[in-house]
């Protein structure tokens, strides 16, 4: 995938904010950073409902140690 199409950005965006929702202020510039390049990667590799996005998202978010409260 060269360039993601509206759909997948659309979805992408979506699975950002709804993983970064619990974080305070909806997570700082470094953390949405670092999912938004998971779900890029993802999303070249053919990942593109939102659901793959969305497990992508969250799963990044664990990996740094920054899922939100409990």
């Amino acid at each position: 995938m060269k360039k993601a199409d509206e759909r997948t950005t659309a979805n992408m965006e979506v699975a950002l904010e709804q993983a970064c929702r619990r974080l305070p202020h909806g997570g700082d510039h470094d953390i949405r950073k670092r999912v938004a390049r998971k779900l890029l990667d993802s999303a070249r590799r053919g990942d593109t409902t939102l659901g793959a996005l969305s497990t992508v998202a969250r799963k990044a978010l664990k990996q740094s140690g920054c899922d939100g409260p409990a």
